[in-house]
Protein backbone atom coordinates (compact mmCIF):
# COMPACT_ATOMS: atom_id res chain seq x y z
CA UNK A 1 0.00 0.00 0.00
CA UNK A 2 1.48 3.06 -0.72
CA UNK A 3 1.17 5.87 1.71
CA UNK A 4 -0.63 9.11 0.09
CA UNK A 5 -0.47 12.62 1.66
CA UNK A 6 -3.56 13.95 -0.43
CA UNK A 7 -6.21 16.59 0.50
CA UNK A 8 -8.46 16.20 -2.90
CA UNK A 9 -10.51 13.17 -4.04
CA UNK A 10 -8.01 10.79 -5.45
CA UNK A 11 -11.27 9.45 -7.43
CA UNK A 12 -11.72 12.58 -9.20
CA UNK A 13 -7.83 12.04 -10.76
CA UNK A 14 -7.81 11.31 -13.93
CA UNK A 15 -3.88 11.72 -14.85
CA UNK A 16 -0.86 12.15 -13.21
CA UNK A 17 1.99 13.26 -13.51
CA UNK A 18 5.43 11.42 -11.89
CA UNK A 19 8.17 12.95 -10.22
CA UNK A 20 10.34 14.81 -7.81
CA UNK A 21 9.14 18.15 -9.44
CA UNK A 22 12.11 20.23 -7.33
CA UNK A 23 12.55 23.61 -8.67
CA UNK A 24 9.16 23.25 -10.67
CA UNK A 25 11.38 24.32 -13.58
CA UNK A 26 10.55 24.72 -17.53
CA UNK A 27 10.96 20.87 -17.57
CA UNK A 28 8.55 19.95 -15.36
CA UNK A 29 6.27 22.62 -16.46
CA UNK A 30 6.24 20.47 -19.86
CA UNK A 31 5.26 17.67 -17.68
CA UNK A 32 1.93 19.53 -16.42
CA UNK A 33 0.94 20.54 -19.80
CA UNK A 34 0.40 17.32 -20.85
CA UNK A 35 -2.51 16.21 -18.16
CA UNK A 36 -5.69 16.66 -18.18
CA UNK A 37 -8.58 19.13 -16.57
CA UNK A 38 -8.51 16.32 -13.71
CA UNK A 39 -4.55 15.94 -13.95
CA UNK A 40 -2.58 16.32 -10.29
CA UNK A 41 1.48 15.63 -9.80
CA UNK A 42 2.41 13.14 -7.98
CA UNK A 43 5.30 14.23 -5.99
CA UNK A 44 7.46 11.01 -5.34
CA UNK A 45 9.66 12.89 -2.30
CA UNK A 46 13.16 11.36 -2.13
CA UNK A 47 15.18 14.61 -2.49
CA UNK A 48 18.22 14.58 0.17
CA UNK A 49 19.20 18.17 1.04
CA UNK A 50 18.11 21.35 0.91
CA UNK A 51 14.66 21.80 -1.44
CA UNK A 52 14.57 24.40 -4.24
CA UNK A 53 10.60 24.38 -3.94
CA UNK A 54 8.09 23.31 -1.62
CA UNK A 55 4.44 21.49 -2.39
CA UNK A 56 2.57 24.38 -1.79
CA UNK A 57 4.91 26.15 -3.93
CA UNK A 58 4.49 23.14 -6.68
CA UNK A 59 0.84 23.25 -6.66
CA UNK A 60 0.98 27.59 -7.18
CA UNK A 61 3.16 27.05 -9.89
CA UNK A 62 1.43 24.02 -11.91
CA UNK A 63 -2.02 25.34 -10.86
CA UNK A 64 -2.66 21.66 -10.59
CA UNK A 65 -2.94 19.76 -6.96
CA UNK A 66 0.01 18.07 -5.51
CA UNK A 67 -0.38 14.55 -4.06
CA UNK A 68 2.95 12.98 -2.08
CA UNK A 69 3.95 9.92 -2.02
CA UNK A 70 6.57 8.58 0.53
CA UNK A 71 8.69 7.38 -0.83
CA UNK A 72 9.82 4.85 2.16
CA UNK A 73 6.43 3.16 1.23
CA UNK A 74 7.64 2.63 -2.42
CA UNK A 75 11.29 1.96 -2.79
CA UNK A 76 11.17 -1.83 -2.26
CA UNK A 77 7.99 -2.42 -4.78
CA UNK A 78 8.72 -3.94 -7.93
CA UNK A 79 7.63 -2.07 -11.12
CA UNK A 80 4.48 -3.84 -11.55
CA UNK A 81 3.74 -3.84 -7.76
CA UNK A 82 4.18 -0.05 -7.65
CA UNK A 83 1.92 0.55 -10.65
CA UNK A 84 -0.99 -2.01 -9.68
CA UNK A 85 -0.82 0.29 -6.28
CA UNK A 86 -1.59 3.69 -8.44
CA UNK A 87 -4.28 1.75 -10.41
CA UNK A 88 -5.87 1.01 -7.31
CA UNK A 89 -5.19 3.94 -5.49
CA UNK A 90 -6.86 6.04 -8.75
CA UNK A 91 -9.71 4.05 -10.06
CA UNK A 92 -9.99 6.28 -12.83
CA UNK A 93 -6.97 6.92 -14.15
CA UNK A 94 -6.57 7.46 -17.75
CA UNK A 95 -2.88 8.34 -18.65
CA UNK A 96 0.50 8.72 -16.87
CA UNK A 97 3.03 11.67 -17.73
CA UNK A 98 6.45 10.96 -16.98
CA UNK A 99 9.90 12.77 -18.00
CA UNK A 100 12.22 10.86 -21.09
CA UNK A 101 14.80 9.96 -17.72
CA UNK A 102 12.03 8.58 -15.58
CA UNK A 103 13.08 5.40 -13.95
CA UNK A 104 10.64 3.83 -10.60
CA UNK A 105 10.39 -0.02 -9.11
CA UNK A 106 13.11 -1.41 -6.77
CA UNK A 107 16.80 0.02 -7.52
CA UNK A 108 15.33 1.59 -10.53
CA UNK A 109 15.10 -1.29 -12.51
CA UNK A 110 12.44 -0.11 -14.88
CA UNK A 111 12.38 2.97 -17.08
CA UNK A 112 9.51 5.42 -18.45
CA UNK A 113 8.64 3.12 -21.70
CA UNK A 114 7.89 -0.25 -19.43
CA UNK A 115 4.90 1.85 -17.65
CA UNK A 116 2.31 0.57 -20.42
CA UNK A 117 3.67 -2.96 -20.68
CA UNK A 118 3.83 -3.60 -17.09
CA UNK A 119 0.34 -1.93 -16.66
CA UNK A 120 -1.76 -1.34 -20.11
CA UNK A 121 -1.78 2.53 -18.23
CA UNK A 122 -1.52 4.91 -21.07
CA UNK A 123 1.59 6.75 -20.94
CA UNK A 124 3.07 9.93 -22.48
CA UNK A 125 6.56 10.38 -22.07
CA UNK A 126 7.76 13.90 -22.36
CA UNK A 127 11.18 14.34 -24.18
CA UNK A 128 13.92 15.88 -22.70
CA UNK A 129 13.79 20.19 -22.21
CA UNK A 130 16.91 21.85 -22.69
CA UNK A 131 17.97 25.35 -23.55
CA UNK A 132 20.47 25.75 -25.79
CA UNK A 133 21.58 22.60 -26.00
CA UNK A 134 21.65 22.19 -22.22
CA UNK A 135 18.98 20.03 -19.97
CA UNK A 136 17.58 21.41 -18.05
CA UNK A 137 18.06 20.00 -14.09
CA UNK A 138 17.07 20.96 -10.81
CA UNK A 139 21.28 19.99 -10.04
CA UNK A 140 22.20 22.63 -12.42
CA UNK A 141 20.00 25.45 -11.28
CA UNK A 142 21.39 24.79 -7.66
CA UNK A 143 24.88 25.07 -9.47
CA UNK A 144 23.91 28.71 -10.71
CA UNK A 145 22.73 30.03 -7.52
CA UNK A 146 25.59 28.46 -5.70
CA UNK A 147 27.55 30.54 -8.08
CA UNK A 148 25.34 33.71 -7.70
CA UNK A 149 24.19 33.78 -11.32
CA UNK A 150 20.57 34.82 -10.92
CA UNK A 151 20.04 34.84 -14.58
CA UNK A 152 20.79 31.51 -15.39
CA UNK A 153 18.80 29.97 -12.89
CA UNK A 154 16.02 32.61 -14.14
CA UNK A 155 16.11 31.34 -17.26
CA UNK A 156 15.85 27.46 -16.17
CA UNK A 157 13.16 28.16 -13.84
CA UNK A 158 11.20 30.59 -15.84
CA UNK A 159 10.97 32.89 -12.78
CA UNK A 160 12.99 34.49 -10.29
CA UNK A 161 14.17 32.49 -7.29
CA UNK A 162 12.47 32.55 -3.83
CA UNK A 163 12.62 30.72 -0.79
CA UNK A 164 10.08 31.18 2.13
CA UNK A 165 11.10 32.12 5.38
CA UNK A 166 9.89 32.77 8.67
CA UNK A 167 10.14 36.34 10.64
CA UNK A 168 12.38 36.27 13.71
CA UNK A 169 13.50 38.87 16.41
CA UNK A 170 16.64 40.16 14.97
CA UNK A 171 19.51 42.31 16.57
CA UNK A 172 17.59 45.35 16.83
CA UNK A 173 20.84 46.96 15.13
CA UNK A 174 19.80 47.61 12.10
CA UNK A 175 16.58 50.16 13.46
CA UNK A 176 19.07 52.31 15.89
CA UNK A 177 22.68 52.63 13.82
CA UNK A 178 21.91 51.33 10.20
CA UNK A 179 18.49 50.67 8.32
CA UNK A 180 15.53 48.81 9.78
CA UNK A 181 15.36 45.29 8.13
CA UNK A 182 13.01 42.35 8.73
CA UNK A 183 14.91 39.46 9.78
CA UNK A 184 13.81 35.87 8.38
CA UNK A 185 14.81 32.29 9.39
CA UNK A 186 15.00 29.51 6.52
CA UNK A 187 15.96 25.95 7.16
CA UNK A 188 14.45 23.90 4.18
CA UNK A 189 15.55 25.68 1.24
CA UNK A 190 18.41 25.86 -0.87
CA UNK A 191 20.20 29.05 0.11
CA UNK A 192 22.12 31.08 -3.22
CA UNK A 193 25.56 32.33 -2.84
CA UNK A 194 26.09 34.09 0.25
CA UNK A 195 26.05 38.23 -0.18
CA UNK A 196 23.85 41.12 -1.13
CA UNK A 197 20.35 40.97 -3.61
CA UNK A 198 17.95 43.88 -5.00
CA UNK A 199 14.93 41.32 -4.17
CA UNK A 200 11.21 41.54 -3.35
CA UNK A 201 9.55 40.52 -0.31
CA UNK A 202 6.36 39.24 -0.51
CA UNK A 203 3.73 39.01 2.80
CA UNK A 204 -0.38 39.94 3.14
CA UNK A 205 -1.01 40.16 -0.19
CA UNK A 206 1.57 42.79 -1.20
CA UNK A 207 5.22 42.80 -3.04
CA UNK A 208 7.84 44.93 -1.37
CA UNK A 209 10.80 46.24 -2.76
CA UNK A 210 13.80 45.12 -0.78
CA UNK A 211 17.57 44.81 -0.60
CA UNK A 212 18.32 41.93 1.16
CA UNK A 213 21.55 40.20 2.95
CA UNK A 214 22.71 36.98 2.98
CA UNK A 215 25.39 35.71 5.29
CA UNK A 216 27.74 35.86 8.12
CA UNK A 217 27.01 39.33 9.84
CA UNK A 218 29.84 41.38 10.95
CA UNK A 219 28.33 42.61 14.02
CA UNK A 220 28.12 39.01 15.52
CA UNK A 221 28.95 36.90 13.38
CA UNK A 222 26.21 34.67 13.48
CA UNK A 223 24.29 33.91 10.16
CA UNK A 224 21.30 35.90 9.21
CA UNK A 225 19.02 36.94 6.41
CA UNK A 226 17.90 39.77 6.71
CA UNK A 227 15.56 42.43 4.35
CA UNK A 228 15.27 46.14 4.12
CA UNK A 229 12.33 47.71 2.19
CA UNK A 230 13.14 50.14 0.35
CA UNK A 231 9.42 51.73 0.29
CA UNK A 232 7.28 52.99 3.06
CA UNK A 233 4.80 50.10 3.90
CA UNK A 234 2.51 50.41 7.37
CA UNK A 235 1.40 47.45 8.25
CA UNK A 236 4.55 45.50 9.57
CA UNK A 237 5.31 42.12 10.11
CA UNK A 238 5.14 40.10 13.27
CA UNK A 239 7.46 37.55 14.22
CA UNK A 240 6.07 34.00 13.03
CA UNK A 241 4.81 35.48 9.57
CA UNK A 242 5.97 33.34 7.15
CA UNK A 243 7.21 35.21 4.04
CA UNK A 244 8.63 35.11 0.11
CA UNK A 245 11.72 36.26 -0.78
CA UNK A 246 12.40 36.17 -4.38
CA UNK A 247 16.18 36.94 -5.67
CA UNK A 248 16.11 39.15 -8.67
CA UNK A 249 19.69 40.25 -8.56
CA UNK A 250 22.98 39.79 -7.39
CA UNK A 251 24.44 43.11 -5.80
CA UNK A 252 28.08 41.84 -4.17
CA UNK A 253 29.97 39.33 -2.33
CA UNK A 254 30.01 39.85 1.48
CA UNK A 255 32.70 41.91 2.80
CA UNK A 256 33.52 42.19 6.71
CA UNK A 257 33.11 45.85 8.44
CA UNK A 258 34.59 46.36 11.62
CA UNK A 259 33.06 49.88 11.28
CA UNK A 260 29.69 50.76 11.60
CA UNK A 261 29.94 53.94 9.68
CA UNK A 262 31.48 52.14 7.03
CA UNK A 263 28.82 49.45 6.90
CA UNK A 264 26.32 52.06 6.69
CA UNK A 265 27.78 54.13 4.14
CA UNK A 266 28.24 50.30 1.98
CA UNK A 267 24.32 49.79 2.93
CA UNK A 268 23.12 53.20 1.48
CA UNK A 269 25.22 52.61 -2.03
CA UNK A 270 23.71 48.72 -1.93
CA UNK A 271 20.11 50.51 -2.07
CA UNK A 272 20.56 52.52 -4.52
CA UNK A 273 21.85 49.75 -6.72
CA UNK A 274 19.24 47.59 -5.95
CA UNK A 275 16.33 50.58 -6.69
CA UNK A 276 18.21 50.55 -10.16
CA UNK A 277 17.98 46.97 -10.81
CA UNK A 278 14.61 46.77 -9.46
CA UNK A 279 13.56 49.30 -12.05
CA UNK A 280 15.06 47.32 -14.81
CA UNK A 281 13.23 43.96 -13.46
CA UNK A 282 9.84 46.35 -13.84
CA UNK A 283 10.74 46.31 -17.44
CA UNK A 284 11.30 42.74 -18.00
Amino acid sequence: MLNIFTTISKNDVTSLALGCFDGMHLGHLKLVESLDENGALLVINKLKGKMLCSNEQKKELAKKPVIEVDFESIKSLEGKEFLDCLKKQFIHLKFIVVGYDFSFGRNKAYRATDIKSLSSIKTLIVDKFSIDGVGVHASLIKDFLAKANLQKAREFLGRNYSIKAKVVKGQGLGSKALFATVNLECEDYFLPFHGVYASLLKGKNKIYKSVSFLGIRSSDGNFAIESHILENYEDGFNQGDVLELEFVDFIRENQKFQDLKKLKQQIAKDIKQAQKLLRKNDER
